[in-house]
């Protein structure tokens, strides 16, 4: 019972950082979306012993979720945004090894990395949007 009201705060908690982060990253009018489709990928690392848990990834309003990960390790599969694509976003979230645990969550465009956030401790939240 416990487990389940944990898991369900972190996915609301992701799913209003998605949000949140989708109507903070606002263009101004001067700019405009992106004129070509680009490929993306998203990764995530976590340090040994860490245990991946749940991602949120996508795109402008087509957002995935995977939940039950394990391991430390974790890469989509490759993504064509279509052109006109404001932002691109992932959250995830893992259990540390103990308190110098890390986790990496990193967004790939046509093969460069372009963002990457992190997060340390025994509880490991990070996220990273990119704007095309």
């Amino acid at each position: 019972m416990k487990n389940t009201k944990i898991k369900t705060f972190v996915l609301s908690f992701f799913a209003l950082i998605l949000i949140t982060s989708l109507f903070s990253c606002k263009k101004d009018d001067v700019e405009s979306p992106s004129k070509s489709s680009h490929k993306v990928v998203f990764k995530l690392e976590a340090s040994a012993g860490s245990n991946l848990s749940t991602v949120v990834y996508g795109y402008d309003s087509q957002i995935t979720t995977a939940t039950s990960l394990t391991g430390t390790t974790w890469t989509s599969a490759e993504i064509t945004v279509p052109a006109g694509t404001n932002i691109i976003n992932i959250a995830a979230n893992a259990m540390g090894a103990n308190a110098n645990s890390t986790l990496k969550a990193q967004i790939f465009v046509d093969g460069e990395l372009k963002r990457e956030g992190t997060s340390s401790g025994a509880v490991l939240s990070a996220s990273a949007s990119f704007s095309l």
